[in-house]
């Protein structure tokens, strides 16, 4: 017989060898993990729809997908909310599904690994997560899903009811930790919906996760790419970052969340990039900063939420930008014993300050617009330092000022604009230089009301439409000058 070229022997061996076989469960293997152990990478395997008792461990390089195309079930596609993982409970220490690397899980309902206990998460939502254990956060736990060091794919899948995180992903050093984790869904699981630690650099996106007793995505030490997810009604924050977390956090929905919809604290070494989301109906902050961080929060849409629209703490860091905060029940903005840069954002609407700074913050406010906050457009109750430049802050109507410097505040003002009405442009209760404003009044009042003890420095400002440009109340003028002539243009004016 003759031989065959060697190129025609190459081209047979390497088809045989990429040959990709369909392993059909039950039909060839009873069970999925017999299928797993049948198959070599590309092979995939197609699983009927029905309820398997088991926990896999998959193999490099295999597809284990549901059967069935992508029709719209209640939650998730139907195919995944018929092909069902059953962890059998608290049988078993295993995660429901170990990820292998280049391994692919589609379309699974995974649910009862570990104990869901729903007095517990009752008890935990009452009580907003104030008595959840710390110790818990950042840990893997036993996951439904679990992706250690490696890279695959998780998708449409449906994760529920499970006793500890839904999905979690942890770096190993030396290993590229890269998953995509795509337009699965993951609630009611006793730890986070998603969890990535440890050094990963998962993509994340298009997951909806809800009424999860801890954070619908949470991140410890790891910096992700968290993209287009809607996290809601979680016992903790919509999104979480913490202990040196750097994500990407973009064009996320978070709301209705017992706590902010993004929390972001724990040390100077957290530093995401927080932008484009939409954070509202929240019952804390739209997005929280506190313990350290210095994120970037730039672009994003915080309303209707129970405290600030944006709120940092605890001497935080962050870099506030272009962001629209409206309609809080408290201030668009607020800082507490943190150093902010606040630069060109909206606040308007918000039910009590724009903009509020307390404590020992020292806050920088450059170029944002409050427009019509109930009470005042700035506060600085208790004894913060900020400087201010080329701010606008207006209010038509109303008693309190627009910007209110109290308990012995003290603010640096540069070429801002203050409009409207109320006792005062400003209020002073502290110190105060102001060079270069404009203050417009509309219905009387004082350009500027200076309390008793207070230290006031003014230059080149215009003062008009109030029935008095300065009133001093035993307020000592460093530029006495600049007094006498606000009196004369009193005099004059009468």
């Amino acid at each position: 017989m003759k031989s065959l070229p060697p190129f025609i022997l190459f081209a047979l061996l390497a088809a045989s060898i990429s040959r990709a076989d369909i392993i059909r469960v039950p039909t060839d293997y009873e069970t999925i993990q017999s299928a797993i152990e049948a198959a070599v990478a590309g092979d995939t395997i197609d699983v009927s729809a029905g309820t398997y008792q088991e926990r896999l461990v998959l193999k490099p390089g295999i597809v284990v997908r549901s059967v069935g195309g992508n029709e719209k079930g209640k939650l998730g596609l139907t195919r995944a909310e018929i092909t069902i993982l059953d962890g059998g409970g608290a049988n078993g220490e295993a995660p429901g599904v170990t990820m292998a690397a280049g391994a692919t899980l589609d379309g699974f309902t995974i649910t009862r690994v570990g104990l869901y206990d729903e007095d517990s998460w009752k008890k935990h939502w009452d009580e907003q997560g104030e008595n959840q254990s710390h110790a818990r956060i950042g840990t893997s736990g036993k996951p439904a899903i679990a992706i250690t060091g490696l890279n695959c794919t998780v998708t449409n899948n449906i994760v529920r009811h499970n006793g500890d995180t839904g999905i979690a992903i942890v770096g190993v050093e030396g290993n590229t930790t890269a998953p995509r984790v795509v337009d699965n869904v993951c609630y009611r699981n006793m730890g986070g919906g998603i969890g990535s630690m440890k050094g990963s650099t998962a993509f994340i996106d298009s997951t909806t996760c809800f009424e999860n007793l801890y954070a619908g995505i949470g991140h410890n030490g790891a910096s992700p790419l968290v993209t287009n997810n809607v996290c809601y009604r979680n016992v903790r924050a919509g999104i979480g970052v913490s202990e040196g977390a750097s994500p990407v956090v973009r064009k996320n929905r978070c709301y209705e969340n017992r706590r902010s919809g993004i929390g972001i604290r724990t040390s100077p070494e957290t530093r995401p990039v927080v932008e484009g989301n939409d954070c509202y109906e929240n019952a804390m902050a739209g997005i929280g900063v506190e313990d350290e961080a210095a994120p970037i929060v730039r672009s994003n849409r915080c309303y209707r939420n129970e405290a600030a629209g944006i709120g940092c703490r605890s001497d935080s860091a962050p870099l506030i930008v272009d962001n629209h905060c409206f309609e809080t029940d408290a201030a668009g903005i607020g800082a507490a014993s943190a150093h902010p840069l606040l630069f060109q954002n909206r606040l308007e609407k918000n039910e009590t300050a724009g903009i509020g700074i307390r404590g020992h913050s020292k806050a920088y406010l450059l170029e944002n617009t409050c427009l019509e906050n109930r009470l005042v457009a700035v506060g600085m109750p208790d004894g913060a330092e900020a400087f201010l430049q080329k701010n606008t802050f207006e209010r038509t109507g109303g008693m309190p000022p627009i910007v209110a410097i109290l308990g012995g505040s003290k603010a640096s003002l540069i070429g801002n604009t203050i409009k409207g009405g109320g006792v005062a442009g400003i209020l002073l209760e502290g110190n105060l230089t102001a060079t270069e404003n404009v203050l417009e009044g509309q219905n009387g009042g004082a350009g500027i009301l200076a309390k008793e003890n207070s230290e006031v420095a003014l230059l080149r400002n215009r003062i008009e439409g109030y029935r008095n440009a300065v009133s001093d109340q035993g307020a000592k003028f460093i530029r006495p000058e600049d007094h006498e002539r606000l009196r004369s243009r009193k005099r004059n004016a009468n």
